[in-house]
């Protein structure tokens, strides 16, 4: 029988999520491979049956793909034949050329996100946000609903209660959102993480410290949260696969290897070992949105849809801006051309803002302090030196000067 711990992590990730968001919106597509990363040229086509009268959805495949786009995310089936995310597009489309090919849509990605971590919330209120579609949550201590019912495995009183506390949370997330979620449950964040990928889709996994020779030292080294593809290609050429080899190195080793701080930490996690707490108040330093174009922009011949590219990016980040509360004085501006150089611009306008005019002004500002003669690859818009939006007053009302920005300039 486990010990009962002393505190009680569960990792919570959304199964597929963005393309799991799409299914809701298209359920005939359940069962095929679907990749999302698209642009809006592959929204699906709505037309009406001759014969019938019934609406009929014709949907892009990668059959053909030419463009640089990426893959975000695709369903598990999509996985099957070896896509994934960050693959470019091109090769998906050799690998499965017949894989339905869907626009990303982070609006309904971040709708989402909102309801999952309500439903949380409202079962075990500390969670750790840690991005759209993952949280980690502190469940020491938290009862199950009134109404759920424990189950079996582990016998421990402590372990029962955190079955039927997690999978109350499974379906409370499933009722407010129609989608599945994994939940690795542990004695700390590092093990939870790895525990919730063990069972994909719809897992829920109970992984107590005793535990962690048998279902986590077979692993290999690289699913520790924290070794990247360089460590883990130097722990291979060292002749470690595994964790459970990484636990039994010798720690000086390790740090000969490693660095001081690095290789000792390597030494613990492989163990099991982390004292990180659950961070339920974290204070974003910047907000920011971007978008790689599918083809390279000229100023001068595509300057209406930089316009309406520029124009969206801003409203998002005020939107984005509302949702969390904050207001900001410092806006950015992020251009990638198309030989890949990036070049940043600043400006710091007087009173914090999360208004969209008063964003795109100062970025539009920043915009006339680059070179415009190259196309245009990426665009992107940040603001930082964030506050909270209750800490700050009306902005005075001589502060809002309309200045175009180079795109909007005939």
């Amino acid at each position: 029988m486990p010990n009962p711990p002393t505190r009680l992590i569960a990792h919570l990730d959304m199964d597929a999520f963005y393309a799991s968001v799409e299914l809701l919106r298209y359920p005939e597509l359940r069962g095929r491979p679907v990749v999302i990363g698209g642009g809006r040229r592959h929204q699906p086509v709505e037309t009406v049956d001759a014969a019938t009268g019934r609406p009929v959805r014709t949907f892009a495949t990668l059959s053909g793909y030419a463009g640089r786009g990426v893959v975000t995310t695709a369903t598990y089936e999509a996985r099957a034949l070896g896509l994934h995310s960050a693959m470019g597009l091109m090769k998906a489309a050799q690998l499965a050329p017949e894989a339905v090919l869907l626009p990303t849509d982070f609006d309904a990605y971040r709708k989402y996100s909102r309801l999952f971590k309500a439903a949380v919330r409202a079962i075990a209120p500390r969670i750790q946000d840690n991005g759209i579609d993952e949280i980690y949550v502190d469940l020491t201590g938290v009862d199950p609903p009134s109404g759920n019912t424990g189950v079996r495995e582990p016998s421990d009183d402590t372990w029962t209660r955190v079955r039927a506390v997690a999978q109350a949370v499974k379906d409370a997330v499933r009722a407010a959102t129609g989608l599945s979620c994994s939940i690795g449950v542990a004695p700390n964040k590092l093990l939870a993480k790895v525990a919730s990928e063990l069972d994909k889709p719809d897992g829920l996994t109970l992984l107590p410290a005793d535990d962690v020779p048998r279902r986590i030292w077979p692993l290999p080294a690289r699913r520790i949260n924290g070794i990247g593809p360089k460590s883990g290609a130097k722990l291979e050429a060292l002749g470690i696969r595994t964790i459970g080899e990484l636990a039994a190195a010798d720690p000086a080793w390790l740090v000969d290897h490693f660095g001081r701080a690095h290789g000792a930490w390597m030494h613990d996690a492989a163990h099991g070992r982390d004292e990180r707490d659950v961070v339920t108040v974290s204070e974003p330093k910047s907000i920011s949105r971007e978008t790689t174009f599918e083809r390279d922009l000229s100023v001068k011949r595509d300057r209406e849809e930089l316009s309406r590219i520029f124009t969206a990016l801003c409203v998002g980040v005020a939107g984005d801006l509302r949702r969390k509360g904050y207001v900001g004085r410092t806006i950015g501006l992020k251009l990638r051309y198309d030989n890949f150089r990036t070049v940043t611009r600043d400006r710091t306008i007087p009173w914090p803002t999360d208004d969209a005019q008063v964003i795109r002004r100062a970025a539009g500002l920043c915009l006339k302090r680059v070179p415009l003669d190259r196309r245009i690859r990426l665009l992107g818009v940040r603001i930082g030196t964030l506050c909270p939006a209750a800490s700050v007053g009306p902005a005075p009302p001589d502060i809002a000067e309309a200045t175009p920005s180079l795109f909007d300039e005939t």
